[in-house]
């Protein structure tokens, strides 16, 4: 098995309506890039795995905790595990990429979706 790929040729999987993932899996940890269709919604939740991300275009409204901000290309986040936290994307929606350890084991089941990516054009 080689050690390269392309996230575009990677499926996407449905996590919330509007919201599919694609990833890269590792031992420890899973890297996800995410789309989010205009006003895709992330509702509250929290999970055993730290999440650090960027947005790589759009806009999105991140609560984590009690702490709310819009975020643009480039801006970041760092959330805990078991933090409760959400997401909204903007009105021409989102790709973020996230890093997840230990990795989603849990996205194994996800339905999985024949979707042209987002990202990259």
């Amino acid at each position: 098995m080689s050690a390269f790929g392309d996230i575009g040729s990677q499926q996407a999987l449905r996590i919330w309506d509007g919201i599919v993932v694609r990833t890269v899996e590792g031992v420890g940890a899973t890297l996800a890039v995410v789309e989010l269709d205009p006003n895709g919604h992330a509702t509250t939740h929290s999970h055993v795995n730290e999440q650090l991300g960027v947005v790589i275009e759009g806009s999105v409204r991140f609560t984590v905790g009690d702490e709310t901000r819009e975020l643009g290309r480039g801006a970041s986040w760092s959330i805990p595990a078991h933090t409760p936290h959400e997401a909204v994307a903007g009105p021409d929606g989102a790709v973020l990429v996230e890093v997840f350890a230990p990795g989603r084991s849990d996205w194994a089941g996800l339905e999985r979706l024949d979707r042209e990516p987002r990202w990259p054009r």
